[in-house]
């Protein structure tokens, strides 16, 4: 068997190596010429942890990751309400990482190469054909095609032609890196919220690095007016009228004015698709199922679906890997929403409860046990 793969982001990679681990052949097409290590920090989950420590990369995480140990949600004067262990520290089987996006594709690309699979730079994939023999995709021939080329997949839109607007919340996420110290424990997340329900994310990534995610609903949920793009470049003066505050162990206009780069994106989604592929040709990660950020969820559950996928083509089918993993990530996708919807919930009760269902849903530790 033979599997071409668009698309060298997280999840592509991931099912590279997934493939290769259950001896099957993958081709990585990548329309980039040059692989850069791009974006800011996110998190994986335990469960996507599990995952790749099940492809030998536990100690290649570990080294470039920050341990989280626990969220701490607060109001914008630094007043805690209510704090959830994570990772080791909750119970899990396997830490939650902290780490820069750009860090962990090329961690897991040294390990693609490493293992001898093809990655072709520059080759863009805008499209596909098939037969009942094989399906081809940039002048390649293979045996199954996986769109995992993200947000604006081509493979998608050949599949599910006339899609629309992507669907948008309102909300306008600011993103950045800012170089300072710890916070806290130093392996804290904090999400705190203040008037007009701003909302403010913030976790180390390294050392003496902070990643910084600042919210603020500006229209009203619907149809996003325009495009979506991760590298759309923000400013400090759109974000710190909303966030003046001082938590007195986090100044967090110094957080945003710091800041080299920010970055702006409008908080969207997809509708669950009612099927992702046909024949020989299916999707993966935000191709597949895009999904609000809110649970920190997107990058752990496109390597999961990497390795569902390569665990269904070595002893079933592609209709077996996506009913499970389109059931998955249709539950995820309302779960994020719901924590989106009930942001604004203040006390100690409410965020346990709204935890606590996120935590059902998401099937945070059921691969490889818990």
């Amino acid at each position: 068997m033979r599997v071409l793969i668009t698309g060298a982001g997280i999840g592509g990679l991931t099912a590279a190596l997934s493939l290769h681990a259950m001896g099957i052949d993958a081709v990585v097409l990548e329309a980039a010429r040059e692989i850069r290590p791009l974006g800011v920090g996110i998190n994986l989950l335990p469960h996507a942890v599990g995952e790749l420590t099940a492809l030998g990369l536990g100690d290649e995480l570990a080294a470039i990751g920050i341990a989280t140990t626990e969220n701490v949600y607060c109001d914008h004067t630094g007043t805690d309400l209510f704090t959830e262990p994570r990772g080791l520290a909750g119970g899990y089987r396997w830490p939650q990482y902290s780490v820069h996006r750009g860090q962990l594709q090329r961690m897991l690309l040294t390990a693609v190469e490493a293992r001898g699979i093809p990655v072709r730079t520059g080759s863009r994939v805008t499209g596909f054909e098939q037969d009942d023999d094989c399906v081809r995709a940039a002048g390649i021939e293979a045996d199954v095609l996986v769109g995992a080329d993200g947000l604006h997949s081509a493979i998608r839109a050949q599949l599910h032609p006339g899609e629309g607007p992507l669907n948008w919340s309102g909300v306008r996420m600011c993103r950045g890196i800012t170089e300072t110290g710890p916070f806290r424990t130093g392996r804290t997340m904090i999400i705190a919220r203040g008037p007009g329900d701003a909302e403010l994310i913030a976790y180390p990534i390294g050392p003496a690095t902070i990643n910084w995610v600042a919210m603020v609903a500006v229209a009203p949920p619907g149809p996003l007016p325009g495009d979506a793009d991760w590298n759309t470049p923000g400013s400090a003066e759109d974000v710190v009228p909303y966030f003046g505050w001082d938590l007195g162990w986090l100044d967090v206009p110094r957080l945003i004015t710091d800041s080299e780069r920010i970055f702006a994106y409008p908080m969207v989604d997809r509708d669950p698709l009612p099927h992702w592929g046909h024949g020989r040709v299916t999707l993966l990660g935000d191709a597949a199922h895009p999904m609000y950020p809110v649970g920190a969820n997107g990058a752990s559950q496109a390597i999961v679906d990497a390795r569902s996928l390569a665990a269904a083509l070595s002893t079933e089918t592609l209709a077996v890997y996506e009913k499970t993993r389109r059931e998955e990530t249709a539950a995820v996708i309302a779960a994020n929403r719901e924590m989106q919807r009930t942001g604004h919930a203040r006390t100690a009760g409410e965020l346990a409860h709204i935890t606590d269902t996120y935590r059902r849903d998401t099937r945070a530790d059921t691969l490889r046990g818990a």
